[in-house]
């Protein structure tokens, strides 16, 4: 049942000035109580009570200024402290009223909903108080000028220090190329990071545990303005620090947050089915500095983006309160279908692909199977003794069914899901695998990523120019000799360790006909490709790879796995000792480590087939 009333009994602290100091402590009703900043009929606020210790209030008119804006949660007071940075709004992106270019109108709508779906709206009237049972619901609605309309939900369930979220838009806002929610705590409140289980937790490296994202004591930015350094004589000299390196890839991660005094504030993510970049993707998580912990969560993003952006999918997640402890159970989000929430899809109106199995698989090695289409993206790891998996919770269609050897794309087919129902397969036999060719030799290994070379092990948490990376310039790589853990870089920048070389030893017979050098990559940067040499042999220049935006620095090595084929003749082999020279190529400049790079997969040498 939700009642109205325009007179509640601490009303008088409205004319005092005081509410947002003392109502909090004060209500303990699960309410909207309707707030006119200076007593303005033009400026309200909703103030949200959880009857769960939560209180929080939206800003319901345009400030003027997208740093507090309309829509914001302009409070956040958890028993009896406030976690909101009154400088800056916790919003949605910088800001509701700031999403599309010429647009800073913003509707706002506060409403309390009853289990059966009745809605009451927020009361009109300064001081106005709304109560009731079971839900309440804010919502943001921003439309595009040439269309488009973005829409945001506050959404709280009674007696849970929560807010649920959800972000539905049909074009992407181009002001800042991305969709994300930030919650901006004072570091006072929430000094510390998560723990390591986390995304952007704690991360021990040499015996040293500290948070990649915390940019307290550093001296100011070593590559553009969100890539940090220490000077002496700090005794961390020399190393870096950035929100990027907060990252984790997609799949790997439930939960991102930090902790203060008695509190913890989380980030509970949900599929990500409306996001793009697939069960690997890393972003930028958290920030934490000086003033702020700034908590960011994702929806999509732009940088080292592999696919168009998907739009039409309701985004849901959670911002939760605790005393501190990490969330262990995802809150019960049934009720959402009972709030009329644009774009929602009950799990009956939601299908399920299984595979008995994979053949072909090299063991040890993780397997992921990835399914997507232009709508939506899902993913889920494969058993590791059989292969077998089952995706469930996925819209209708039809998608294309990756499955990943590691990182590494190695099997695909098409799939399609139909609401309330299983589509089922017999073991699908892996054979795009490019190990399952013999090699006369190779460097690394076939699976998507750069990890088992030198500094592979640090580049999602540090910058390549971090004093604890060791050196990018190495010798010839020697095989039979050298490791690829020793003797071969993970990255090539064409201004930083260009022409890397490999010798290696052909018998008598093996030159006989051509041979194929496969070089794998698992990203590029500024148009960059590998072009050859063997002894005297130059191969052709490949065709430029579609540019994308800065990725080698900034805490990931995932980008669109491509593998280059060049066949060596045989008249340019020799019996003994040949040297093969990889030059990293392109018609873009750039400096150091924004030139252009590549993250290598693997290479090897083969037949030609």
């Amino acid at each position: 049942m939700n009642t109205t009333s325009t007179r509640p009994p601490w009303a008088r602290w409205l004319a005092a000035g005081l509410l947002a100091a003392t109502a909090p402590a004060a209500m303990a009703a699960f309410s909207i109580t309707t707030v006119w900043d200076s007593g303005n009929a033009a400026k309200p606020q909703y103030l949200i009570d959880t009857d769960a210790g939560l209180v929080f209030k939206v800003r319901g008119y345009d400030n003027g200024a997208s740093t507090t804006s309309a829509g914001d949660i302009s409070s956040l007071v958890y028993k009896g402290v406030e976690y909101a940075d009154p400088a800056r709004g916790t919003q949605l992106n910088s800001g509701a009223d700031w999403l599309y270019t010429g647009v800073s109108a913003l509707a706002v709508k506060a409403e309390l909903v009853s289990a059966d779906g009745t809605a009451t709206p927020a009361a009109t009237t300064n001081g106005g108080v709304v109560t009731g049972s079971d839900y309440i619901k804010i919502t943001l609605t921003s439309n595009s000028s040439k269309g488009g309309v973005l829409t945001h939900y506050y959404l709280v369930k009674r007696g849970q220090p929560n807010i649920h979220m959800g972000t539905h838009f049909t074009e992407e806002p181009d002001v800042h190329g991305l969709v994300r929610f930030i919650a901006r705590v004072p570091i006072a409140r929430l000094p510390s990071g998560g723990p390591a289980e986390t995304a952007g937790g704690l991360v021990t490296y040499n015996g040293n545990s500290f948070w990649a994202e915390d940019l307290r004591g550093t001296s100011g930015a070593i590559e553009s303005a969100d890539v940090f350094g220490f000077t002496a004589p700090d005794a961390r000299a020399g190393e870096s620090r950035s929100k990027h390196y907060s990252n984790r890839r997609l799949k790997d991660w439930q939960i991102l947050g930090g902790t203060g005094p008695g509190v913890g504030l989380w980030f509970w993510r949900d599929n990500h089915e409306g996001d793009s970049g697939g069960p690997f993707y890393r972003s930028l998580l958290q920030q934490i500095t000086a003033t702020t912990n700034e908590l960011t969560y994702m929806v999509n993003y732009g940088e080292a983006q592999t696919e168009p952006f998907r739009l039409g999918i309701l985004n849901t997640y959670i911002l939760m309160f605790t005393d501190g402890a990490l969330p262990t159970l995802r809150p019960d989000t049934s009720w959402y279908g009972t709030l009329g929430l644009v774009g929602y899809v009950p799990p009956q109106g939601r299908g399920s692909v299984s595979v008995a199995g994979l053949t072909g698989r090299v063991a040890g090695v993780p397997y992921t199977a990835g399914f997507a289409n232009s709508k939506a993206q899902y993913w889920v790891d494969a058993d590791p003794v059989d292969g077998h998996f089952t995706a469930d919770g996925m819209l209708p269609g039809t998608y294309t069914m990756t499955i990943y050897k590691g990182e590494l794309e190695v099997q695909t087919a098409q799939v399609t899901v139909t609401a309330n129902a299983n589509y089922a397969l017999n073991p699908v036999a892996i054979t795009a695998d490019p190990a399952a060719t013999p090699a006369i030799w190779r460097i690394g290994q076939w699976d998507g990523s750069p990890q088992e070379f030198i500094n592979g092990d640090k580049l999602t948490f540090m910058h390549p120019q971090d004093v604890r990376m060791a050196s990018w310039n190495v010798g010839p790589y020697v095989i039979g000799t050298s490791t690829p853990a020793t003797g071969w870089p993970a990255y090539e920048w064409k201004d930083v360790n260009n022409g890397l070389q490999v010798r290696f030893t052909l018998r008598r017979g093996q030159n006989a006909l051509p041979l194929r050098l496969r070089i794998g990559i698992s990203a590029d940067f500024a148009g960059a490709r590998p072009q050859v040499t063997v002894n005297s042999w130059a191969s052709a220049i490949p065709p430029a790879p579609p540019k994308v935006s800065r990725n080698m620095t900034v805490g990931t090595y995932r980008g669109v796995n491509r593998t280059y084929n060049f066949d060596v003749p045989a008249s340019q082999l020799v019996v003994g000792t040949n040297t093969l020279t990889i030059n990293t190529v392109s018609g873009t400049a750039g400096a150091r480590f924004l030139s252009p790079s590549l993250s290598f997969d693997a290479i090897d040498l083969v037949a030609v087939p």
